[in-house]
């Protein structure tokens, strides 16, 4: 197949990662026959320091015409004075909301091999399998009224609005239980419908929704509990179905589980074109300096093949090439244990591309 495909590294780390991902998906194009046209971008801080704003039209013009966009990471000290509307961060919400990706897809998997790297006990961490599926478009991180303003007695107020439509709460419900259904056929809808109106309509319609899945088990968990279970006994959980910002929370919390949040792929899906990006943040402190695990964005780019191109064979090649080159002893400074062989970001991505069968 012909594929056009974005690269945005943006900032920190991302200058790193991003690379080695490019490298592993050209070998793929080459082993499996395929032809993937890689077309830089600039977005966030690099944005910013070329153009003045975070998301420039051209980059936006780019991931249109693009099949799919793999994402570095954006952000850092040097961007954080500026004006909230200009910092680098409003550039991932800029794009995700442009190009219409409502579903944001986060599994958490702990490698066998690595469930000593967890801060958690063995019992509890050994055979975790969650998939975050999280709203991307709406909530509180799009709901209006919003913002800050002067008050008359001189003090100021900021505001955020959590507001969701029906269709908003369908469609990401539907994208649960279909993922649900090539899994284990469970999922957990998180809300706090006991004390906000917008979490009643989430799981009012959740509900509605999943009389077209009788397959399909459902269950519902206030956001707080599903934090404490989420550490308490992770395998209960199977798909969690969150708002925007309950799943960007959870998530997180969800990677720490397996030890690395630098482990961690996700792939954020919408109407057209895909975005394919580590879930880490640009980590500043450790950019520039060849330690960043890149794992998460290989990752990432498998679940591009799977997910924007439906090449999943090509996808499990470098799943498998992944595995094999932990289970080799190969690890990167954030997830090294005893005995093992400590590498550098480029030296980690060129052992999985020696892997990759």
């Amino acid at each position: 197949m012909n594929a056009k495909i974005a690269v945005l590294a943006g900032d920190g780390v991302g200058r790193e990662i991003v690379p080695e991902a490019v490298k592993i998906l050209k070998a793929v194009a080459q082993k499996y026959h395929h032809t993937f046209e890689f077309v830089p971008g600039d977005i966030g801080g690099q944005a910013i320091d070329k153009v003045g704003v975070p998301l420039p039209q051209e980059t936006l013009a780019l991931a249109k015409q693009s099949d799919a966009v793999l994402l570095g990471a954006v952000g850092g000290p040097k961007w954080e004075g500026l004006e909230y509307s200009l910092r680098p961060e409003r550039a991932l919400l800029g794009i995700r909301e442009a190009l219409g990706l409502y579903a944001n897809l986060r599994p958490a998997k702990v490698y066998a091999n690595l469930v000593d790297a967890s801060t958690l006990k063995r019992e509890v961490v050994e055979g975790i399998d969650v998939l975050v599926v999280r709203e991307l478009t709406g909530g509180i991180y799009f709901g209006k009224p919003k913002g800050i303003e002067k008050l008359p007695n001189g003090e100021e107020r900021g505001v955020n609005t959590e507001v969701y439509t029906t269709d908003e709460v369908r469609r990401i419900a539907k994208v649960a239980f279909e993922a649900a259904r090539k899994r284990r056929k469970k999922v957990t809808s998180v809300d706090k419908a006991n004390v906000l109106e917008s979490s009643e309509l989430w799981r009012k319609v959740v509900i509605d929704a999943h009389k077209s899945y009788p397959d399909v088990e459902l269950s519902h968990i206030y956001v707080d509990n599903a934090a404490m279970q989420l550490v308490r006994n992770p395998r209960q959980f199977d798909v969690l179905l969150c708002n925007n910002m309950f799943g960007d929370i959870l998530s997180d919390e969800a990677a720490m589980l397996t030890g690395s949040i630098g482990m961690l792929p996700s792939a954020s899906i919408g109407a057209k074109v895909g975005l394919f990006e580590p879930i880490h943040g640009s980590a500043p402190d450790i950019a520039g300096k060849n330690i960043a695990n890149p794992i998460a964005t290989i990752a990432s780019a498998a679940m591009m093949l799977s997910y924007a191109f439906q090449l999943d064979k090509e996808a499990e090649a470098i799943e498998q090439a992944i595995v094999k080159t932990l289970d080799l002893g190969y690890r990167t400074k954030d997830i090294q244990s005893p005995g093992a062989r400590i590498v550098g970001t480029t030296e980690m991505g060129d052992a999985i591309l020696r892997n990759l069968n």
